[in-house]
């Protein structure tokens, strides 16, 4: 009887009317459903960002990666052992370092990454992402597609790969020999200098513009062979059976595997900053914009402080006909309660409607204000990625309707503690 007396007066209320009234009721279910709307396609955008950013890297870097910071040396029994670890499926040495790369009078200093394609195809993912052939037999080499682009190059071109360390050596004969005279000695010099040139069999394009425009892949003995190190390598690629459990294989790997001075670091180690940062704007962007919400729910408490100005003879009426204060509170509760649940159910169907059509929404807008709204070079996805989670919406959609709830309780209260013998007088 409470709750269908309270329910009937707060539609009643509710009802459309041309007053200025209906006007702030209106706006204050339009606050809710933009709060929700907003905060739903925020959040599911950033975590589409998060969940793409992890498969891009994983699609790159290798879940562990064993090195000391330098030179390995003797890394083929450490890798024996590597491998025989419960959670470990391979592991892949590689050769790591920037370079100055030339085509035609363009040069450029990206890094290389030297490895053994067929252990690599074990360890990385890359190969799914490659334009051409991934073959790197020889003197060959596989470019990022950003890094092709600046230079100009295409699938069968050859490029020119200069060692900084030659290059440093260089230097230092040059002073050598700013006293002395003799072919042998420029010879030498020639031999410091002399370039590696090699044929681009492919082009690789992970989606993640860093990657893309700043690595070029080359055969293990090429970037040896750049960098001086002989059968040694830089470090060690290790891939699990489950990247997300990647800290458990590198604390085994930190408990007796590894020799003092060798470390391994994850890739959520090694991209930390970057997911801490998604993480924390993730939360600082929920908190925030809770706050339309909060402002939707005091145009909710505003509109039902004017009810009950507007409504005190009658509340008065109803007092003195015997309603109870549970009645009278239940009156404005349900007000904010339904138009809460309008704003929320309206929120939530825009929100799921822009997260589904956000790219199309967004080259509406590139077109209509003459502005690129996501650019790939910034972002370093050529899509809005997203990724709806239950729990995110469920989470939006609680919030939203409690706090318009909470906001009702006040002038609820007020209501209901009028006297109503002041409240029949009240003119």
């Amino acid at each position: 009887m409470v709750s269908n007396f309270s329910l009937f007066l707060a539609l009643r209320y509710l009802k459309p009317k041309r007053t200025f009234l209906s006007i702030i009721t209106l706006i204050s279910v339009l606050g809710v459903m933009l709060g929700v709307m907003v905060l739903i396609l925020v959040l599911s955008v950033m975590t589409g960002f998060q969940r793409e950013l992890e498969r891009k890297v994983l699609g790159f870097d290798p879940h562990v990666v064993v090195s000391n910071g330098g030179v390995l040396a003797d890394w083929e029994p450490l890798s024996e052992r590597i491998a025989k670890l419960p959670n470990v499926e391979a592991v892949a040495p590689y050769v790591q370092g920037p370079v100055i790369l030339q085509h035609g009078n363009l040069r450029l200093a990206p890094k290389i990454r030297g490895i053994d394609p067929d252990r690599e195809r074990r360890v990385s993912d890359i190969t799914q992402s490659i334009h051409g052939e991934f073959d790197l037999d020889g003197d060959k080499a596989i470019l990022g597609s950003e890094l092709a682009a600046a230079l100009g190059v295409s699938i069968g071109d050859k490029v020119t790969v200069y060692s900084p360390k030659n290059i440093g050596d260089a230097l230092d004969e040059m002073d050598r020999l700013e006293n002395t005279e003799g072919k042998k000695d420029l010879a030498a010099l020639k031999q410091l200098i002399l370039p590696t040139e090699l044929e681009v069999t492919g082009l690789f394009e992970s989606g993640r513009y860093v990657y893309d425009s700043e690595f070029l892949l080359v055969p293990l003995h090429i970037g040896q062979e750049i960098y001086n190190l002989g059968p040694d390598v830089h470090g060690l690629s290790v891939r699990t059976t489950n990247p997300y459990h990647a800290e458990v294989v590198s604390r085994e790997l930190h408990q007796g595997v590894l020799p003092r001075g060798v470390s391994a670091l994850t890739w959520m180690d090694i991209n930390k900053q970057f997911f801490d940062a998604i993480r924390m704007e993730r939360s600082v962007m929920f908190f925030l914009l809770m706050f339309i919400i909060l402002v939707a729910a005091f145009g909710i408490m505003n509109t039902l402080i004017t009810v009950t100005v507007q409504k005190t003879r009658e509340i008065g009426i109803m007092k003195a006909l015997g309603a109870g204060m549970f009645q009278i509170v239940g009156v404005f509760v349900f007000q904010g309660i339904v138009v809460g649940a309008f704003g929320t159910l309206f929120g939530l169907a825009s929100g799921m409607f822009l997260v589904q059509y956000r790219n199309q929404v967004r080259d509406w807008l590139a077109q209509a204000l003459h502005v690129e709204v996501f650019p790939a070079s910034v972002y370093q996805f050529s899509e809005i990625p997203a990724e709806v989670v239950p729990s995110d919406v469920l989470a939006i959609c609680l919030s939203a309707f409690l706090i318009c709830s909470v906001a009702a309780l006040i002038p609820a209260v007020f209501a209901a503690r009028l006297d109503p013998v002041k409240a029949l007088r009240f003119d």
